[in-house]
């Protein structure tokens, strides 16, 4: 009976441990590749090159009367640094991006 005892309380213990450590991470948005935003070009690159090159975007809205995109990624833990990443697109009227920002937490070149 002891051993059973000792079987639960050990079970119980790695699933409660389980528990705790998924509830140290959280992971919000959606991955998209950092190396092609050097590539993007004011009032040359499209709507339709932005969404080829990092598909659908996980939000869209307005901003001062321009339709915005953003890619974000955000990936938080108890247990390491954060890693996050997100870009904002800003279309003009003619479809064309107006602006952009990009913004990392993660290492880069310099």
């Amino acid at each position: 009976m002891t051993r059973i005892r000792f079987k639960t309380v050990l079970a119980g213990g790695a699933l409660t441990l389980a528990t705790i450590a998924g509830a140290g991470c959280a992971t919000v948005g959606h991955p998209f590749p950092a190396a092609p935003v050097a590539q993007i070009q004011l009032h040359h690159t499209t709507r339709a090159q932005i969404r080829e090159i990092f598909g659908a975007p996980w939000r869209t809205g307005i901003e001062d009367g321009r339709t915005t995109w953003t890619y974000g990624f955000y990936r938080y833990s108890a247990f390491s640094p954060a890693r996050t990443r997100d870009l904002v697109v800003r279309f003009a009227p003619d479809g064309t991006v107006a602006s952009y920002s990009f913004n990392t937490t993660e290492p880069g070149p310099d």
